[in-house]
C-alpha cells in the first residue's frame, strides 16, 4: 500500500464540560476529505492521545474509522510508544477498519540506530496493517542516519515514514534521493513541508491542515503534478500561517482558530497544555485570511 496526498491529523475538540465533541469531531473529518484530503489520521500528537482515557481514544478512533469507511478513504491511526512488547499489543488489538499504523520511533530510551530497526522489525511482523514510522528526533532524541532509515524502508509491512526532523538537512536529501520505490514519505513538519515535496516526499500529515485543508491539499497536488510556479508561491504564502500556528504548543493555536471561526465548540485542551494566548490566536487567523487557492489548471 502506498500512501499519497494529504493525511489531515484531526485534532481532538471538546466540549464545554470537557467531554470530546463528538459532531465536531466528525464535521472536521467530513470537512476535511471535501477539501480534498486523501484520508485522515486520529489519535496523532495533535489528537492529544495521551491525555485521552483508553474509553476516549477508541470513541475517537470510532468516530474517524465511521468518516473514512463512510467515504471510502483510509484511516492511519496512532499507535505503540517506546516499548516495543506495549506496541505489539496495541498493534494486534487495532481496529480493522484501520488502513495503516503510525508508530514512532521509541522515546526517551534513545535505544541504538541497531535497536530502533529491531523495534519495528518486531512492529510489523505483528502488526495486522502495513507502518508508517514516525521519524520525529527532536521530540524522541533518537536521531537516524540515513542509512538506518533505508534499512527500515525495506523491512516487509513497513509502507513509508512520517518525515518530521525539523529542517532540511544532508541525511533528508540522501534519504529521499535513496528511498525505495514502494516505500512513501509523508511531510511531517508544516514549515518544511513544501521543500520536503520538492524533493520528493508522496505527501503529508500537516497539523495545519486542520484550519486550510484545501490550501495544503492544493500545495501537494501542485508539488506533485504542477504547475511548480503554483507550488512555489503557494508555499510560500503557507510559511507564515504555519509559523503562526506553531507559535506555541501544537495544538493550541490550532484550537483557538477552530473555536474562533465556529468549528470546534471550545479552544479547550488538558493540561500540561495550556490554551493560546489571545495575541497568538489572533496572528494567526490574520495569516489564515490572508491564504487563498487558485484551482490548479
Amino acid at each position: 500500500m502506498t500512501f499519497t496526498g494529504l493525511f489531515v491529523p484531526l485534532i481532538t475538540p471538546f466540549t464545554a464540560t470537557g467531554e470530546i465533541a463528538e459532531e465536531a469531531l466528525a464535521g472536521l473529518a467530513h470537512e476535511s476529505l471535501d477539501a480534498g484530503a486523501a484520508g485522515l489520521v486520529a489519535l496523532g500528537t495533535t489528537g492529544e492521545p495521551e491525555t485521552l482515557t483508553e474509553d476516549e481514544r477508541r470513541r475517537v478512533l470510532d468516530i474517524c474509522a465511521d468518516v473514512c469507511q463512510e467515504r471510502g478513504v483510509p484511516l492511519i491511526a496512532g499507535a505503540g510508544s517506546n516499548s516495543t512488547a506495549d506496541s505489539v499489543r496495541t498493534l494486534s488489538a487495532l481496529d480493522p477498519r484501520v488502513s495503516a499504523a503510525l508508530a514512532v520511533v521509541p522515546y526517551y530510551t534513545r535505544p541504538s540506530e541497531n535497536g530502533v530497526v529491531e523495534h519495528f522489525r518486531h512492529l510489523a511482523a505483528a502488526s495486522p496493517v502495513p507502518l508508517i514510522i514516525y521519524h520525529i528526533p527532536y521530540r524522541t532524541g533518537r536521531p537516524l542516519t540515513a542509512e538506518t532509515l533505508c534499512r527500515l524502508a525495506e523491512l516487509p509491512n513497513v509502507a513509508g515514514f512520517k518525515y518530521t526532523t525539523g529542517g532540511i538537512d544532508d541525511t533528508a536529501i540522501a534519504f529521499l534521493g535513496r528511498v525505495p520505490a514502494h516505500t512513501s514519505v509523508l511531510a511531517g513538519d508544516d514549515l518544511y513541508a513544501a521543500p520536503l515535496l520538492a524533493l520528493g516526499a508522496s505527501g503529508a500529515i500537516l497539523a495545519c491542515s486542520n484550519v486550510a485543508p484545501a490550501a495544503y491539499a492544493e500545495l501537494i497536488a501542485a508539488w506533485r503534478s504542477g504547475p511548480l510556479d503554483q507550488a512555489r508561491d503557494l508555499g510560500n504564502r503557507l510559511a507564515p500561517l504555519a509559523a503562526a500556528l506553531f507559535a506555541e504548543p501544537n495544538p493550541t493555536v490550532l484550537k483557538g482558530v477552530l473555536a474562533a471561526r465556529g468549528r470546534i465548540p471550545t479552544p479547550d485542551v488538558r493540561l500540561p497544555l495550556l490554551a493560546a494566548s489571545e495575541a497568538s490566536v489572533s496572528a494567526a487567523l490574520t495569516a489564515l485570511a490572508s491564504v487563498s487557492v487558485a484551482p490548479i489548471a
